[in-house]
């Protein structure tokens, strides 16, 4: 189980707290409706909040990665295969792609190399 420090999790009805600051989630027995399903003890609060998730369904996004996480990280191994892949291509083959193709490889390595340095 991994806890991303510094990612939003939802609690329902517009409430976010960070996934680091959970410390505990007990699922109420007891008038469990709208609004009044799970109680989160967070850190640095004395008294704990009542959500509207299931605790289920909180444990799951806390211990998700987030989409975009996973996405952008995807990304960039994408970018640095075609990084590697353009090292090997010779100069020949670079200028008949730009002249006759239209395709500036020199360009996109610099453009790659830049964006994988951020």
């Amino acid at each position: 189980m991994k806890i991303q420090p510094s990612v939003l999790v939802h609690l329902g009805f517009g409430k976010y707290v960070r996934s680091d600051n959970v410390v505990a989630l007990i699922p109420l027995e007891q008038e469990r409706g709208p609004g009044r399903r799970t109680i989160v003890y967070l850190q640095g609060q004395e008294e704990p909040i009542v959500v509207s998730r299931s605790e289920d369904t909180i444990v799951r996004d806390l211990v998700q990665e987030p989409h975009e996480v996973t996405q952008s990280r995807q990304q960039q191994e994408i970018l640095r295969d075609l990084l590697q892949n353009l090292d090997g291509v010779n100069a020949t083959v670079r200028r008949i792609s730009r002249d006759e193709g239209g395709l500036d490889l020199d360009r996109l390595e610099d453009r790659i190399s830049k964006v994988l340095e951020n």
